[in-house]
């Protein structure tokens, strides 16, 4: 399908062949949405049950004093404490003794005066792409930095690297920095799947933990994951924007590309679920494709949008897939259109200003800065604390709008 001029190509309602998201995931959001409110009640009773369990064995754990596990175990206080500590010189039988006891007495460390006590630094690697001011990535990175901030007495050093998002081979020469500097944990926004497979594999044989953020990739066994479902995201987003355009005969979806490709992964997925909810309930409705130059110019943008919508008088209704939404936000307050909505993402100032001028209608927040919050926080528990943490971390789709736009917090953990 070949594009007119201005970039914009009209896809007929037929069967798109990027579908390629197994139908499980779509019938899966429905399901889930069915039974969100039954299953977030359960999951709050366990966790409420959790933190008091965790709460009663923090407050068990302060009252043992070593003498008492030494009485227990009929060993000296010098002994328990070699054990705890995991130092050398003790017998077989005394060591055995005092696990025993420990279990007996249902002992929990102290992991964070253990830490404290053991005085070592931590260097943690971001890897993420350059960007602009005001970007989605600089809320990862503010996010990042407040968890380094109250991590300090932990000796935590975040260092932040940045490659180029189109250029593979700007990913595998700062990745390969990363690998010289040696660190402790990395957090990685990765390129291609191959590409990144490349790092992350010399990250397992190093014995070096990392943490894919954005975009999801299981095959490459990372020890957590942060970011949206983008594929349940994007049918989500499709879902929402059709409740205001189900009478309409067309939709423009704005991408930004290079060399004709879109360079994220995770908006990809999103455009994948954005169309199979389509095809699955508003076939007859074209979607007419914007492709905006990824470092294009403010005045090559309006040109484009403007012929855009010279030759396409009847769309009422646009999306995109990434953090720009306020670029065809700008050109409506511009060009003084007021019958155009637009849905976009990420909660970053220029966006949020055009949803309070009314040029955006609705955004999806991502929770950026939490995200790079949890990211170091996961390396600092699982690393320096040495403790188990969760595999997969979804953030939640919240849909944003005029309304409701001065309740969202965007810097709560």
């Amino acid at each position: 399908m070949r594009p007119n001029a201005g970039g914009v190509t009209a896809h007929k309602p037929a069967v798109q062949q990027n579908i390629v998201k197994s139908t499980v995931c779509a019938h899966s959001y429905e399901r889930n949405a069915a039974v969100f409110q039954e299953e977030n009640v359960t999951y709050y009773i366990i966790m409420f049950v959790r933190c008091a369990q965790t709460i009663n064995l923090k407050t068990m754990a302060e009252r043992i004093r070593i003498k008492d596990i030494a009485e227990r175990a009929g060993v000296s206080v010098g002994t328990v404490d070699r054990v705890l500590h995991d130092r050398p010189n003790v017998s077989k039988p005394a060591r055995e003794k005092v696990e025993q006891a420990l279990k007996e007495m249902n002992y929990q460390p102290n992991m964070y005066a253990s830490a404290l006590a053991y005085n070592k630094a931590y260097t943690f690697c971001l890897l993420i792409p350059k960007h602009e001011s005001e970007a989605y990535w600089e809320e990862i990175e503010e996010g990042a930095r407040k968890c380094e901030d109250q991590r300090r007495d932990f000796h935590i050093d975040l260092e932040i690297r940045f490659y180029e998002r189109s250029s593979e081979d700007s990913f595998k020469a700062v990745s390969q920095e990363i690998l010289d500097a040696k660190p402790e944990g990395v957090i990685v926004v990765p390129s291609s799947l191959e590409v990144t497979r490349g790092f992350t594999d010399q990250l397992h044989q190093k014995g070096i933990p990392f943490i894919l953020l954005d975009s999801y990739m299981p095959d490459l066994r990372p020890l957590s994951f942060y970011g949206q479902d983008s594929f349940c995201s994007g049918y989500f987003a499709a879902k929402m924007l059709m409740m205001l355009a189900g009478n309409e005969k067309e939709v423009m979806l704005m991408r930004q590309t290079k060399d004709g490709h879109v360079v994220s992964k995770q908006q990809d997925n999103r455009e994948v679920g954005f169309r199979h909810y389509m095809h699955d309930h508003f076939p007859n409705i074209v979607i007419n494709v914007l492709d905006l130059p990824l470092n294009g110019t403010r005045n090559e943008y309006q040109k484009m949008l403007a012929q855009y919508f010279d030759e396409h008088p009847a769309t009422h209704h646009c999306i995109t897939m990434t953090s720009k939404a306020h670029i065809v936000g700008d050109y409506l307050l511009k060009s003084n259109r007021r019958d155009v909505q637009i849905m976009g993402y990420d909660m970053v100032g220029k966006n949020a200003k055009c949803l309070r001028e009314g040029s955006i209608s609705f955004l999806i927040a991502q929770h950026a800065y939490m995200q790079g919050y949890y990211c170091v926080d996961t390396l600092f528990r699982a690393i320096v604390l040495k403790k188990k943490v969760n595999p997969v971390n979804y953030m939640p789709i919240e849909l944003l709008m005029k309304e409701n736009i001065d309740f969202y917090r965007r810097t709560q953990i």
